[in-house]
């Protein structure tokens, strides 16, 4: 009688191991249905339209198929390359100078033994302002004429650059505008990385009489590779789709030393008004960005294993 609940039990086990191993994927199910429905499907609509021009008559959008058109304008529009050229160049600097000063920002409030939170909370406030807000207000600061920049060089008897109008000052601008807003948001996730390592084994490097760089170099900075890399993936996705500084500060100019592939795109699709070039525009910009965080991704593996 002892062993019959225990062949029951055991005759059961493998149904409940199913109902268990199947109810994360249903539980799950709602969320598939919107991803789709959010990401998917604008995604075939874009396809679907590298073939069409789109065109308005009377309030309906009339399509027409144009084959590979759309393609060769893209293959020969000067904006978009020039742009991607600029979002590279913009994504390895302002994001690299994001991760460094952010990471500095967490190591230097992780071994703050007073007013952390006080300190932590004065430097996540950029990132809790609109960009509409903040592209206003740095234009205010940057302007040529009456900005709050040039008027204080003016006082010291300092010749004011025009900030937004030459073309390797106006990138400059866009860069520090996009370090000042975003670095809050790699020290944020930095910190929660330092917050997360093992105390005893930064007490035991400490007590081998590891110096400070020694420990950074030896023990933290291997451990936060992890939360090094998410951070990157993050504010590299993040910089190929800025936007809102770019059209209020400086609408991609002077000439294109501004010009940013989202900018392109809305150009493509809103001051021209060709739909089918702008999704070719926006296909490829999501091709380079899925093959940057395969890359990422590929070092975190290696790093991991």
């Amino acid at each position: 009688m002892s062993g019959q609940p225990l062949s029951v039990s055991r005759a059961i086990s493998p149904s409940r191991r199913q109902r268990r191993d199947l109810w994360p994927w249903l539980a799950l199910t709602p969320l598939i249905f919107i991803v789709a429905a959010l990401m998917v499907t604008p995604v075939l609509h874009l396809v679907s339209l590298i073939t069409q021009d789109v065109s308005w008559q009377d309030g309906r959008a009339v399509t027409r198929f144009v084959g590979l058109d759309n393609i060769r304008a893209f293959l020969a529009n000067p904006y978009y390359w020039t742009g991607l050229v600029n979002t590279l160049a913009f994504s390895v600097i302002a994001v690299t100078l994001q991760v460094v000063i952010g990471f500095a920002l967490a190591l230097a409030v992780n071994d703050m033994k007073k007013e952390p939170r006080l300190l932590t909370t004065i430097l996540l406030l950029p990132i809790v302002i609109s960009p509409i807000v903040i592209g206003a207000m740095w234009r205010l600061i940057l302007n040529n004429d009456s900005g709050a920049l040039n008027v204080v060089l003016s006082q010291l008897d300092i010749v004011p650059p025009d900030w937004l109008g030459t073309p390797s000052l106006a990138f400059l601008s866009v860069i520090v505008v996009d370090v000042w807003h975003w670095t809050p948001f790699s020290f944020l996730l930095l910190l929660a990385g330092l917050k997360a390592l093992p105390r005893e084994v930064l007490e035991a490097a400490q007590l081998d009489g590891c110096s400070r760089w020694q420990r950074l170099r030896l023990v933290i900075l291997p451990m936060m590779w992890p939360a090094l890399l998410i951070t990157l993936m993050l504010r590299i996705i993040f910089s190929f789709k800025v936007f809102d500084e770019i059209y209020l500060l400086t609408k991609g100019g002077p000439g294109t030393a501004t010009e940013m592939v989202s900018y392109s795109i809305y150009r493509a699709f809103f001051i021209e008004d060709r739909e089918g070039l702008g999704a070719v525009m926006s296909l490829f910009t999501f091709f380079i960005i899925a093959l940057l965080m395969v890359v990422l991704i590929s070092l975190r593996k290696r790093r991991i294993s």
